[in-house]
């Protein structure tokens, strides 16, 4: 069976959608099997894997609404071995639309039980708010990956996150865990970048993932080419770092 991880911090530009679609390829690199969920609105990790919107007729909305079969909204993507269930802005509305459904909190987690045993790890790219549907995406989850900007306010609303996951792990899923914080944008250089490293470190301790994402160019610009930064440039240091995170939470899923 597989791991579903759910990627959300409410805090917008930390590099989730980045996290999501790489950490996923470098994953099919080493041999697994992936499903990347795109749960945003802003349809980001579907364009950023070269599907073009406007030709996406079913998507998560339709699955969480209509509950048409999670299949239908599957599609290949240029990286072999790593399926997409695609999103469209229509999301947004589905905040909303969702109060009426029974069993509201639920509709991720039964979608994905139809396919959860095809893959060896389920990837949701949540959206930056800690609504309806980032509460359905931490519900179906197992566990959850929060990226951490190396930045000055990074810290701030990490303590609101970890409330929502406290609510969801006392009122919905019991079993949602932590499974890593992500220092993302990270410069080796900036004595702030290595403070705030030390700043998770003090708190959060071995939840604190050892791999760091460094401030790369050829990272921001594979999306614009629709493809992960393993096949836009495997040679760059984006890629050598998120195939170190791949390693790294697959050696921590085998202890």
């Amino acid at each position: 069976m597989s791991k579903i991880i759910a990627i959300a911090n409410q805090k917008g530009g930390v590099g989730k959608t980045t996290t999501a679609i790489n950490l996923a390829a470098s994953l099919v690199s080493l041999g697994k099997k992936v499903l990347l969920v795109d749960a945003d609105p802003q349809a980001n990790a579907t364009s950023g894997l070269g599907l073009d919107l406007r030709l996406v007729t079913t998507s998560i909305y339709e699955c969480m609404i209509s509950r048409t079969s999670i299949r239908e909204a599957m599609v290949e993507t240029c990286v072999k071995g790593l399926d997409l269930v695609c999103s469209r802005i229509d999301l947004v509305g589905a905040e909303l639309e969702l109060l009426n459904i029974e069993e509201r909190e639920h509709v991720m987690a039964s979608l994905l039980k139809e396919v959860r045993n095809e893959y060896d790890y389920i990837l949701i790219d949540c959206s930056p708010s800690l609504g309806l549907i980032t509460v359905n995406s931490l519900t179906a989850a197992d566990s959850i990956i929060i990226p951490v900007q190396a930045e000055y306010f990074a810290l701030e609303g990490i303590s609101k996150l970890l409330n929502t996951i406290k609510i969801v792990r006392s009122k919905l899923n019991p079993s949602l865990e932590i499974e890593g914080f992500l220092l993302t944008m990270y410069d080796s250089r900036l004595r702030l970048a290595n403070q705030i490293y030390e700043e998770l470190k003090k708190y959060f301790n071995d939840l604190v993932f050892t791999t760091v994402i460094q401030r790369n160019i050829r990272l921001s610009e594979a999306p614009s080419h629709g493809m992960p930064v393993l096949l836009y440039d495997p040679d760059s240091r984006g890629s050598q770092n998120h195939l170190q995170l791949a390693e790294e939470l697959i050696k921590k899923n085998k202890a």
